[in-house]
């Protein structure tokens, strides 16, 4: 017998919407069509905190980065990590800007196969019980065995027919989510997948030449934004150029995913870039050294108040790319990323 679902109300007005008891307040709120606010979605941004007026709520992970002390003592909590345990009221400001393009659902899916890319990153394709489209660009949430709580990738691929999803995953020593996947389901197994979710999703429209900046398994989501882009009649007069940053030759991927697309070497240039040289490295590297965001102000200088520009990867990586975007004076609305590491 399926438990009843919960009324979670929006204090100050006539919003409200259903909530199942597994889910938690932020993703019933993505899948009524509602522009909650948010970003990583496993807690740790704490982009997605409202305040409780009426009723109780669970926290899935105490421990969550994103809620501190503070917010327990002024009842506010995470949407993301939050399930309702009856009827509630919440208090949060909704932007139209967070409502999801597609709505998000949760399904099951098949692991189909899995390749190697580099030294640490594999593809994943898995095939979705039901369809499901997403943007290029886009995330979702893996529920996998033996992981408590979801873990947020990528997809790599464009949407299609929405059966197949492809994501690019590094494997972290000591990483729960990463190590269940690399080691404990293999294909034929089944996961849980919840999504899309995100908000760096490819602007079709979007008058500018577009540029991808990528770091370790910030790979899939660029790479799935320079698919979109190159398959995009609206954006056929723009060029795409995409950096991809490693710390050492070996790290180094991406190159022969864009020579298969339409466009390459007219309107779509790859470059590369490695942050460490030694004596020993192997294989060896005669490209460019140095950070990402060091490279990407020396090729474009002030191109890039005039580009589209998305990035994704480490956060340290992330967080030096964004101030150098401030910095350069690129408008705000022309940069898109999700902070779900």
């Amino acid at each position: 017998m399926t438990a009843p679902e919960h009324l979670i109300r929006i204090a100050g007005g006539d919003v409200c919407f259903p909530c199942a008891p597994e889910d938690t307040v932020l993703r019933a709120a993505q899948r009524a069509g509602l522009g909650f606010p948010y970003e990583c979605n496993v807690g740790s941004c704490g982009n997605c905190k409202f305040e409780l007026a009426e009723g109780e709520v669970q926290m899935q992970w105490a421990q969550a980065p994103g809620w501190t002390e503070k917010d327990q003592q002024r009842k506010r909590f995470l949407g993301c990590q939050s399930r309702p345990l009856g009827d509630c009221t919440v208090k949060l400001r909704l932007d139209d800007r967070y409502a999801a393009r597609h709505r998000p659902q949760r399904v099951a899916a098949v692991l189909e196969s899995r390749r190697p890319i580099t030294h640490d990153i594999s593809e994943f394709r898995f095939v979705l019980d039901r369809p499901q489209v997403f943007e290029p660009g886009q995330y979702a949430l893996a529920y996998l065995p033996g992981v408590e709580g979801a873990r947020a990738y990528s997809m790599s691929n464009t949407a299609g027919g929405g059966r197949l999803w492809e994501f690019h995953v590094r494997q972290v020593p000591g990483g729960r989510g990463s190590q269940a996947l690399f080691d404990r389901v293999h294909p034929g197994d089944r996961v849980g997948i919840d999504g899309p979710y995100g908000m760096a999703w490819l602007r079709r429209d979007a008058p500018r030449d577009i540029l991808c900046l990528a770091g370790g398994s910030g790979l899939a989501p660029m790479i799935s934004i320079a698919r979109g882009a190159m398959a995009e009649p609206r954006l056929a007069q723009r060029h795409l150029h995409f950096l991809y940053g490693g710390r050492t030759a070996a790290d180094i991927c991406g190159e022969d995913m864009l020579r298969e697309l339409p466009g390459w070497g007219e309107r779509l240039s790859y470059h590369a870039a490695i942050s460490l040289v030694s004596d020993g490295c192997a294989p060896a590297w005669s490209g460019s050294v140095g950070y990402l965001h060091e490279i990407a102000r020396q090729r474009f200088g002030e191109q890039l108040t005039q580009m589209e520009i998305y990035f994704a990867g480490p956060p340290v990586m992330a967080t030096a790319v964004q101030r150098m975007l401030i910095e350069a004076k690129v408008p705000i609305e022309q940069v898109h990323f999700d902070q779900f590491y």
